[in-house]
């Protein structure tokens, strides 16, 4: 027999789950022992197990420096001023944060937003969004993308769900303004991504008005690869003793190490063949090119579309629909080779993975937007290059980045490889006059983005070659740029004010001088002297600088002297208030309709007056109660009043009901008077023809069987009807025995009558005398 062996199972207690509370109360403990410099992988973190697990899935096991310096500080609870080279990895220094401060106070959808993230950019908070649904899939927290271009009753109806809320400046405002759903009172974080953009002259006055409405205890965090240092800045964030990380700040350099930095010296009309040979040099790689305007950017993007370069290109500029805008993100994203024309907002944050070069084609406004710029490139500790693109007159901006520490070396234009392709710009333009249109907007988009900037060293419109540049496009004539044209007038105008008034006010002083001197020099001396008096007063006018020069007009003393009188300081002192004294500036459209406003005129308003000289109403389109004009006179105020209003509609609508009483009364009125009219017409249309149908002749006999048809037309002793109907012949003879042929009515009774009596006619009368008797009783009758 063979015997089985048993199986002895070993029952082992289960280890019992700790409770939540107990987790995060460790959590909480360790937070206060991190140390930056013992950190080496995101383990080494007192992290909750959802969010570790959603690293270590989307590969992230290596924190980076801005990550280990800011992830402990964040933990605690206190307020972050964070700076880092672009490509850093500042996203997960913010959002891992975020997910734990959450975590830790047990945060569950029904209690509302406890997370706000602001960036300048729509792509930019997208991609946000995207890293956070990925390192945060395993938590149980809401997150909402809400900015300019989506649904916005689709966000409205779900904005108290959210509690991690991803936001641009504009469309988190018209929620706070306009949605009733939107609550932020129990909000325990704030991150600002790309800070200073958003808290610069931009974003100004939005972001104060959402500051205003956010609760003054929560943790602030910012970050950006140029950190803001304004004390304005912080005292408006209500930072509570920021701790400032700039892991970067003694480096030998503010750019990544990886990015070879260049730039090219290139005049105005040769960017474009310069932008075609590099693209047609540069076919298997991935570029970034960045222009000053959208205008710009979608006229490049056409024009070079029709040439058709050889590899793909897409444009990215603010004006595109959102949906677009988004689309052309990834598409760039997934491509391997591909050339993306871009304006400034696709300068901060974006992570565009393995782009090889970035041309700055138009000049940066400042060294940080130029970081910023060239920061798209060598991410990550790779590698990448950057060219910026100069005209001769922009070259100051290289004093500006030698002071921000960016290593940058110039290189020549390598003439064999230049393709000009002016000739096939302007064939191309004149088969199509949209492009034409576009190429137009273009060029003065550019020359008022070189017009609008305010580093006047660098960014000098009158140095522009407006004529070749508009050639170099493919335009046969250079548009019109009205504000320039305007700008210049006004220019010379001013300079023209100036000298006229500084030539007068010498001429009077002279004229001053010679009165002086004539009364204090003695006749004897020669006329030299006299001139020499005039010239020892020497006048120095800086346009330059109002400030440095207080004393317009100085005295250099000679080899004699000169009582000053107080008569001569007066005038002097009045002359320098006049010259000091500021141009008024001319009154614009923007002025006057601003003193219109604060004087409460109503532009374009007709008023009627009465024969007495009051000033008649239009009930249909003015206010008539009392009330409803003094609500719209308090409308200036702000806000609606909604009890007022309803008192107000049903004021009005006593006034509106009577009005549409009568125009019914007036429409009845109208009605009655056509009706009355319609029965006179045809009262006398009936008498008429009742007069018509009285007249019986039947009683008549016919002449043509009494005396028989008359061929001669001279008789006088026979009566002939046919010419007396034909000739006109005064006789009355003639009217008595041929009446005239008169219209009858139509109606059924005349007409039975008409034919009674043509059947009459017809049949021959039978008297009972003879003819001659007969032509007697005829004679008789006629005379009497």
């Amino acid at each position: 027999m063979v015997y089985k062996k048993r199986k002895i199972k070993v029952f082992r207690p289960k280890k019992k789950k700790e409770s939540i509370d107990v987790v995060i109360g460790k959590l909480k403990e360790s937070y206060e022992q991190i140390d930056p410099n013992a950190i080496e992988k995101f383990e080494d973190f007192p992290l909750s197990a959802p969010t570790l697990k959603g690293l270590k899935e989307n590969k992230y096991f290596v924190p980076t420096e801005i990550q280990r310096e800011s992830i402990g500080y964040s933990l605690r609870g206190e307020d972050i001023l964070g700076a880092a080279k672009t490509g850093s990895g500042k996203t997960l220094a913010f959002l891992i944060p975020v997910l734990e401060i959450l975590y830790c106070n047990k945060w569950n959808r029904t209690e509302g937003l406890a997370a706000l993230i602001i960036t300048p950019t729509r792509e930019l908070a997208y991609q946000i969004f995207e890293t956070l649904r990925k390192i945060g899939i395993y938590h149980d927290f809401s997150a909402g993308l809400i900015i300019g271009g989506k649904d916005l009753k689709f966000e409205r109806k779900r904005l108290d769900q959210c509690n991690i809320m991803i936001c641009t400046p504009g469309r988190l405002l018209q929620h706070m303004d306009e949605n009733p759903l939107f609550d932020c009172s129990n909000m325990l974080v704030l991150v600002l991504d790309e800070a200073d953009r958003c808290l610069d002259m931009g974003f100004q006055e939005t972001m104060n008005s959402i500051i205003e409405n956010l609760p003054p205890e929560r943790q602030t965090l910012l970050f950006s690869a140029t950190q803001t240092k304004s004390v304005k800045d912080l005292i408006r964030l209500s930072l509570t003793n920021p701790h400032s990380i700039s892991v970067h700040e003694e480096s030998e350099h503010s750019t990544p190490s990886g990015l070879v930095q260049s730039y090219m010296v290139c005049e105005l009309h040769d960017k474009m063949s310069l932008l075609w040979s590099f693209i047609k040099n540069h076919l298997h790689h991935k570029v970034l090119v960045f222009m000053s305007s959208c205008k710009q950017v979608k006229y490049f993007y056409e024009i070079l579309c029709k040439l058709r370069p050889g590899t793909s290109l897409l444009a990215l500029y603010g004006t595109m629909h959102q949906t677009k805008r988004m689309a052309v993100y990834e598409s760039f994203s997934r491509k391997q080779r591909s050339v993306l024309f871009a304006t400034d907002i696709a300068a901060r944050g974006l992570d565009f993975p393995a782009v090889n070069w970035v041309v700055q084609l138009d000049c940066p406004e400042n060294a940080n937007e130029y970081i910023h710029r060239a920061g798209r490139t060598a991410r990550f500790q790779k590698s990448g290059e950057s060219l910026l693109v100069l005209l001769p007159s922009e070259l100051a901006i290289l004093e500006q980045l030698k002071t921000k520490k960016i290593p940058i070396s110039e290189i020549k234009v390598n003439p064999n490889k230049l393709t000009s392709i002016q000739r096939t710009l302007e064939a191309t333009l004149a088969k199509d006059h949209i492009l034409k249109e576009s190429a137009q907007r273009a060029f003065v988009s550019y020359i008022k983005s070189v017009f609008l900037m305010k580093d006047k060293s660098v960014f000098d419109v009158s140095a522009l070659d407006t004529d070749s540049f508009a050639s170099s496009l493919g335009l046969a004539i250079p548009p019109r740029v009205r504000f320039l044209q305007k700008w210049k007038k006004a220019k010379e105008a001013k300079k023209k004010e100036k000298d006229a008034i500084a030539q007068t006010e010498i001429e009077n002083l002279n004229e001053k001088l010679n009165k002086s001197s004539d009364s204090e020099i003695s006749d004897d001396e020669p006329e030299p002297l006299k001139s020499s008096v005039k010239d020892s007063y020497n006048f120095h006018d800086d346009d330059n600088s109002d400030e440095e020069n207080d004393d317009l007009f100085t005295v250099k003393r000679k080899d004699h002297n000169i009582s000053e009188t107080e008569d001569f300081e007066d005038e002097v002192e009045l002359s320098t208030d006049i010259l000091n004294k500021k141009k008024k500036k001319p009154l614009t459209k923007a002025a006057v309709a601003k003193k219109m406003i604060k004087k409460q005129i109503k532009p374009n308003q007709k008023t009627v007056f009465d024969e007495t000289g009051e000033a008649v109403l239009d009930k249909a389109k003015t206010k008539v109660s009392q009330m409803a004009r003094e609500y719209e006179n308090n409308s200036d105020k702000g806000g609606i009043d909604i009890e007022q209003a309803k008192q107000m509609l049903r004021e009005e609508d006593v006034y509106d009901k009577q009005l549409f009483r009568e125009k019914v009364k007036a429409k009845h009125r109208e009605e009655k008077r056509k009706a009355k009219e319609e029965a006179k017409r045809a009262e006398m249309e009936d008498a008429s023809s009742s007069d018509e149908a009285s007249v019986d002749l039947s009683w008549l006999p016919d002449p043509d069987k009494v005396y028989g048809k008359q061929e001669s037309d001279n008789s006088d002793d026979h009566f002939n009807p046919n010419s007396a109907s034909e000739s006109e012949v005064d006789d009355d003879s003639s009217n008595i025995h041929r009446p005239p042929k008169r219209k009858l009515l139509t109606n059924k009774k005349n007409s039975e009558k008409r034919r009674k009596i043509e059947e009459d006619l017809n049949e021959p009368i039978d008297t009972g005398l003879s003819l001659r008797e007969d032509e007697e009783l005829v004679l008789k009758m006629l005379n009497v």
